[in-house]
């Protein structure tokens, strides 16, 4: 939808304001207690036991059936024994456990084992110990030491803090070793922090406090040292990967061929802009360089099916965004490109299924719209291009394992989520499921629409707002901007937004969220802007975006709050301070406020290092334009935060108090990069508060408080 028309819609809701206002409104308890509303559950799609049956948790009993595609007959389902191995850690020990047969232990000392991980044939478990690697036999609970070498700075097959916070990922939990398919090797990364700089964090706890130390590289920081190394499950010597270890590189998630005979590794410079994939025999250690790719402004290391080795153990598909829109590619295991599958001003998203027989590949894809998903097919050589989704629709697919059928779940602002079964060819065959509750149209509720904005140099910012319930366009309304603003973090889709929105729409608040230029919906082209100076295209943007609000005849425009948390913390004390003459209010958390005070690997993908561009780090900093500063802004922070250090906010807050400027600051002590438990109530709470106060002017009611 075009801006200009908003105010037709404005006006429209404003026309039917009278037949709204005898609709009932959504209560607290349908709102945030999980009665039923404007939807009901439908059961969940869990996957496929066939290429024939789906696999359904019922929605009501939670168990799981295998439907039949053509009958729609329900038989009980159980996952294959296989699946059905369980290996977990009690008491600082290892256990295995067959189905529902007694669990079996197969370790017994007092040390503490980390992150178990069964071998592909299921007789060994790869696990470490105080920084060094192991494994244990599954039947016999015999023990292989690998690695000996372990101290404090060195970890064989657990990973230094960077790499677990932005490469190998927090899912990880510090695993860094890798079984191969045939299970006769086990890679893995051996980090040398001796070099980064230790950052503590400091616990409250108890009399005397305790601090925890982190070997934390900062931008510009010594990186840990890192070696690829293999070694034989049975045992014996480490065999390392030819690369030099005092290089100042990255290594990125290694990928196993199918037979085990080569590890994919990839390796990129300090500087991010140049990605090699190199094939390494696990027997030497010999690399041969099978990709290299170099882009102006960075490269990103690893995204999730940037490789898909294809069964014929010739090719490989790749993803790349180096066109500066992200596109398929057929290779040769050699590394020759054979041809694009995909390419245009568009981006595809997951590689879903390889049909190798037919040479043909489904996929996701940001097509008909940068705000929506959507299947895809397409041959090897990227002809029989075709749409197999539906609608102005943003699709979540589950196929087939051969790809015959896939299921879709699929929504839009106006729609709730609706699901159906269609076959590879885009043929709708049943519909399996809608959410939407019988006595929908009997309820007012704020409409969510998408929109977008346009800024004074050609970019239509993608947005999605929600209105008041019976919005009135001769009223004037507050208005909340909910943002993350990181780069290639856009968060404005075109899909059904449940009811914790309604709320506020109930109570009189205009809800948006807009994404920026370099926010992914423009491909890696629009996120490249951001190279050497983040927050400037952020800051130029969302306040275009508040200056468009502000405009509107019914924004109160004293009253434009804006919230995010963590790269949308760093965002909203921009706003306060960089943006302060167009934002009232902002609550942040755990914000970014100078980006020398981050790490190594994400930082400087961006920014390069604060020696190579020193005014980019100082225009990127909140601590610059304090001087700016005005209106109200809350801030909060956990304490024990290991990723943004809480050194963020200390420093932000000093420079205000410096400046004798008011804001708001909310310590949660023991909170992480977030906080829950125990301290949700009292988060959920003072965000009523603030919100009542500033925003609307009246006490929380007390309900919401309880």
């Amino acid at each position: 939808m075009k801006p200009h028309l908003i105010l037709g819609l404005a006006g429209v809701l404003f026309l039917n304001s009278n037949v709204q206002a005898q609709l009932k409104q959504l209560n607290q308890q349908q709102i945030f207690g999980g009665q039923p509303s404007l939807t009901k559950p439908m059961s969940m799609v869990a996957g496929w036991s066939d290429n024939n049956h789906y696999v359904e948790v019922d929605a009501k009993d939670r168990k799981l059936y295998a439907v039949d595609l053509k009958t729609g007959a329900k038989t009980a389902y159980t996952p294959p024994p296989k699946s059905n191995v369980n290996v977990f850690v009690k008491d600082n020990d290892i256990y295995i456990q067959y189905g529902k047969d007694e669990a079996k232990r197969l370790t017994n000392d007092k040390d503490e084992e980390k992150n178990p991980l069964l071998s592909p044939d299921g007789k060994h478990v790869g696990f470490t110990r105080n920084n060094d690697l192991f494994s244990v036999d599954t039947e016999t609970a015999k023990e292989t030491r690998y690695t000996t070498d372990a101290t404090d700075v060195i970890y064989n097959g657990w990973s230094s803090w960077v790499y677990f916070e932005e490469i190998l990922g927090r899912p990880t939990n510090y695993r860094a070793f890798w079984w191969a398919p045939d299970s006769r090797h086990i890679a893995f990364m051996r980090f040398d922090d001796t070099k980064v700089p230790m950052f503590p964090i400091n616990g409250a706890t108890g009399q005397h406090g305790y601090v925890e130390k982190t070997r934390y590289p900062k931008a510009g920081d010594p990186n840990p040292e890192v070696r690829v190394g293999f070694v034989k499950t049975s045992g014996g010597p480490v065999v390392w990967a030819d690369f030099n270890e005092k290089d100042d590189q990255y290594f990125g998630t290694p990928y196993w061929s199918y037979d085990g005979s080569s590890l994919m590794v990839q390796w990129m410079n300090r500087g991010q802009d140049n990605l090699k994939f190199y094939s390494v025999n696990p027997a030497t250690g010999a690399k041969k360089e099978m990709y290299d790719e170099k882009q102006s402004s960075w490269v990103d290391l690893d995204y999730d099916g940037r490789i898909e080795y294809l069964q014929d153990k010739k090719h490989y598909i790749l993803k790349s965004d180096k066109t500066g829109w992200a596109h398929f590619y057929l290779y040769t295991l050699e590394g020759k490109l054979i041809n694009p599958i995909t390419s245009g001003k568009w981006q595809v998203t997951d590689l879903m299924h390889v049909d190798e027989k037919n040479k043909v590949i489904y996929f996701m894809a940001r097509k008909e719209a940068s705000t929506r998903t959507d299947l895809y097919r397409a041959d090897y050589s990227g002809k029989n291009f075709k749409r197999l989704t539906f609608g102005d629709y943003t699709h979540q697919v589950q196929l087939s394992p051969e790809g015959s059928y896939f299921i879709t779940t699929y929504s839009n602002v106006a729609t709730p989520p609706k699901r159906a079964l269609l076959d590879n060819t885009g043929k709708i065959i049943k519909e399996l499921g809608d959410s939407r509750s019988a006595d929908f149209d009997q309820y007012a509720f704020g409409k969510t629409e998408m929109i977008s904005i346009p800024t004074d140099d050609g970019y239509n910012l993608p947005a999605v707002i929600t209105y008041p319930t019976n919005f009135d366009q001769n009223k004037k309304y507050p208005v909340v901007m909910s943002i993350y603003g990181g780069p290639n973090a856009g968060t404005v889709t075109n899909t059904w937004k449940g009811t914790g929105n309604q709320w506020w729409a109930n109570e009189g608040i205009i809800q948006i969220a807009v994404d920026h230029r370099a926010s992914g919906q423009f491909g890696k082209a629009g996120v490249a802007l951001m190279h050497r100076n983040l927050g400037k295209w952020e800051m130029k943007d969302y306040t275009t975006a508040a200056r468009w609000l502000k405009a509107k005849p019914w924004v109160d425009n004293k009253k434009l709050l804006i919230t995010g948390h963590s790269y949308g913390g760093y965002m909203t004390c921009m706003a306060l301070t960089m943006g302060a003459n167009d934002f009232d209010f902002g609550y942040a958390g755990a914000p970014v406020t100078s980006w020398e005070l981050y790490d190594t690997h994400y930082t400087e993908r961006f920014m390069d290092t604060p020696q190579e561009n020193p005014e980019g780090y100082k225009n990127g900093s909140v601590l610059t334009y304090v001087n700016n500063y005005k209106g109200l802004l809350r801030i909060m922070h956990g304490d024990m935060d290991d990723n943004v250090h809480m050194q963020n906010t200390i420093q932000l807050i000093d420079k205000l108090q410096n400046s004798n400027k008011h804001f708001e600051l909310m310590i949660y002590p023991g909170g992480r990069h977030g906080w829950g438990g125990v301290k949700s109530p009292h988060d959920r709470a003072e965000r009523f508060r603030f919100y009542y106060q500033n925003l609307l002017n009246r006490p929380v009611p007390e309900e919401l408080l309880k």
